[in-house]
């Protein structure tokens, strides 16, 4: 009979022992001892257990094998005092005062659990005033993983880094790396060409002759027609350079002959990959003064501005607005004299409408518009007779809108939300009373039913989706236009007021785009509204940014993420 019996404690209890004999330097048969501190007594066996580095030096036929005191040289004594309690204890405190020395020693002596320690504290203190200097301070110590990690954080926080003291000093190597990795994000080509001549000019004498190599990796073909001829083509040290001029004409045929964008392609011409702008959020069309618009607004929130884009084919009031696949869909509305049933497709990649997309089967405004599994669902609305119970959906593959089951209620000024499986109806009018009633359909079962209603009665609100709650944002009740603000938990079934906008908004566009909840345009009840506010949730408060260019009230409001688009050059 055989019986085999582990104490597991053992170990523990043994380096316990260890540590307690350290502490009292008894049985230590090694003594390190650095520049600038005193010695270190401590055990081989420890050691060689803990470091290759002290294995190697104490097993091989190293000179330092038979020694009793031994020299480590560029490590600081208060570094390898941690480091040798290390050993013993299996526990490291890195703060911003110890981490570099501790680096610094744990890479000379192989020990990959203190490496990890620092490498950790350091990425979690990454900004953009030191990621350039960690990078180059990690690359020394051949710290891939820090190196990695500070390079994506300058590649990402490319335009704020560029304005730091840290890019002046850039090597060539590291400037070359950012410059032509697919991963820099920027706002366009402009900005990258600006940083490498920024990063030329500051010691002109001795970087001029990088200038061409690192020009090849600015894809000046992607830059805008006026910059590359006012800007690039009158630069100097440009001009003055054979290769760097090939450069620029390159660019400029590109630009000029796009018969020949095809025999032109390269790594020049290609965008880079990441998200130039994030998500965009789109204002189209709504009704200022009496006349339906047809104009088309792209909000930008790295530079917190609006800009015109593209109009829409037909003037749109009471349109809804739903995004399949990156492409946004403008459904019905009013024109100022007629109802509409014709849809319109927007492109971001081309900037274009089309309106090849099949029309709905009733003419409608006020409609809501969603899109559930890919599927554009439009909802209510009115037809100038009467309201509409009336739900129809779209398969952008298939290009045929087929009716699925109506409301229970009839709605118009009618928001949509979508969570999970399920797509809400949320308040809107009956064509006689605003409504708080609230209605889910299950495309599974092709069946709605009502939920929670609202507090407040609303019609022609805002609704999106934030953190797994809807939120239900201004609208017109009885009387007046809306400020107020509710959310529902769809786990718990239940509305809860949450703080109010700063502008009562009827018509107003809400959506959600970077992880911010936005409120767009609407009606306060005496005036037309250009102004947009957002939800910083944490701080419970609403916040405005940049105001739109056009004031619209019941304006279709979209987000569109722009990711490897073309430029759009006009000559």
């Amino acid at each position: 009979m055989v019986l085999e019996h582990i104490t597991k404690e053992r170990p523990q209890h043994l380096f316990k022992i260890f540590y307690e004999l350290w502490k009292q330097e008894q049985l230590c048969d090694i003594i390190l001892q650095t520049n600038d501190g005193p010695p270190q007594h401590a055990h081989r066996l420890i050691l060689a257990g803990s470091s290759p580095y002290f294995k190697a030096m104490f097993t091989m036929n190293m000179e330092e094998k038979s020694q009793t005191v031994i020299s480590i040289h560029n490590v600081s004594s208060k570094a390898l005092g941690l480091i040798v309690e290390y050993c013993y204890t299996s526990r490291i405190v890195v703060d911003e005062h110890n981490v570099q020395e501790l680096l610094t020693a744990a890479c000379l002596l192989q020990m990959d659990g203190v490496q990890e320690a620092c490498c950790t504290f350091l990425k979690t203190h990454i900004d953009s005033n030191n990621c350039l200097g960690f990078s180059a301070f990690a690359d020394t110590l051949s710290c891939r993983e820090l190196v990695q990690a500070a390079d994506e954080f300058a590649m990402k926080h490319y335009l704020e880094v560029l304005n730091c003291e840290e890019f002046l000093d850039l090597s060539y190597t590291q400037l070359s790396n950012l410059l032509q990795s697919d991963e820099l994000y920027v706002e366009g080509e402009e900005q990258v060409y600006e940083s490498l001549i920024k990063w030329i000019t500051y010691q002109a004498e001795e970087r001029k002759h990088h200038l061409t190599d690192l020009l090849r990796h600015v894809r000046l073909p992607l830059v805008s027609p006026s910059f590359l001829v006012n800007v690039v083509g009158t630069n100097t040290l440009i001009k003055s350079l054979e290769e760097c001029r090939d450069l620029v004409d390159e660019a400029k045929n590109y630009l000029l002959l796009p018969d020949m964008r095809t025999k032109l392609d390269g790594p020049r011409t290609r965008p880079r990959n990441p998200i130039l702008y994030g998500e965009m959020i789109y204002s189209v069309g709504g009704w200022c003064s009496g006349d339906a618009i047809a104009t088309v607004e792209r909000y930008n929130a790295m530079k917190d501005e609006w800009e015109v884009v593209s109009p829409m084919s037909k003037r749109r009031c009471g349109v809804g607005v739903g995004v399949v696949e990156d492409c946004m869909y403008a459904v019905g509305g009013h024109d100022g004299n007629n109802y509409l049933n014709s849809v319109e497709r927007f492109d971001p990649k081309t900037s274009q409408w089309l309106t090849i997309v099949a029309p709905t089967s009733t003419c409608r405004t006020s409609v809501g518009v969603a899109v559930l599994k890919k599927m554009l669902y439009a909802v209510g609305g009115q037809d100038g007779v009467s309201c509409l119970s009336v739900v129809e959906r779209l398969d952008p593959m298939g290009g045929v809108w087929e009716q699925v089951a109506p409301l229970n209620t009839r709605r118009l000024g009618v928001s949509l939300a979508v969570i999970g499986e399920y797509l809400y109806a949320i308040g809107g009018s009956d064509g006689a009373n605003p409504l708080n009633s609230v209605e889910r359909y299950d495309p599974v079962t092709n069946t709605w039913s009502f939920v929670a209603p609202m507090s407040t009665s609303r019609k022609h609100l805002g609704a999106a989706v934030l953190e797994g709650h809807i939120y239900a944002v201004g609208g017109r009740d009885d009387t007046t236009e809306l400020n107020t603000v509710e959310r529902y938990n769809p786990n718990a079934n239940r509305w809860e007021s949450v703080v109010s906008m700063n502008s009562r908004r009827s018509g107003v566009g809400l959506v959600v785009a970077n992880g911010k909840l936005y409120a767009v345009g609407g009606f306060d009840g005496s005036m037309y509204l250009k102004s947009v506010e957002w939800l910083d949730v944490h701080a419970g408060q609403w916040k405005y940014c940049a105001s739109m260019i056009y004031r619209r009230l019941g304006g279709g409001v979209g987000v569109l993420r722009h990711q490897n688009l073309q430029p759009i050059c006009t000559i």
